[in-house]
């Protein structure tokens, strides 16, 4: 089992940034690639980005590319969302998601999700 816990999320003003963290606890294995989802009121869960192992190969949504920067430290095994220029259409609650084998933005391949943190981004 692999617990996942969010945070960093809170009320933010269009134009701000702000940095989310995903802590990982129990059995984690190398190698797993981490991911944020988010979800809107009344909108599908959406992938936003996704980080390997390494760090080395990284993948975003393009509604965040450019703005948003996925990054991860093994040693804390903690994994982090940095996101910039935020829009109130940020608005949403971010998961944190964990797979054992490569970054993709399939939602269906990860094994463990955390709770989520609230983002609201006023305009």
């Amino acid at each position: 089992q692999v617990q996942l816990v969010e945070s960093g999320g809170g009320l933010v003003q269009a134009g701000g940034s702000q940095r989310l963290s995903c802590a990982a606890s129990g059995r984690t294995v190398s190698g797993y690639a981490m991911a944020w989802f988010r979800q809107a009121p009344g909108k599908e869960r959406e992938f936003v980005a996704a980080i390997s192992w390494s760090g080395g190969s990284t993948t975003y949504a393009d509604s965040v590319r450019g703005r948003f920067t996925i990054s991860r430290d093994n040693a804390k095994r903690t994994v982090y969302l940095h996101m910039n220029s935020l829009k109130p259409e940020d608005t949403a609650l971010y998961y944190c998601a964990y797979t054992p084998s490569g970054p993709t933005a399939q939602a269906s391949l990860y094994r463990y999700w955390g709770q989520g943190t609230q983002v609201t981004v006023s305009s």
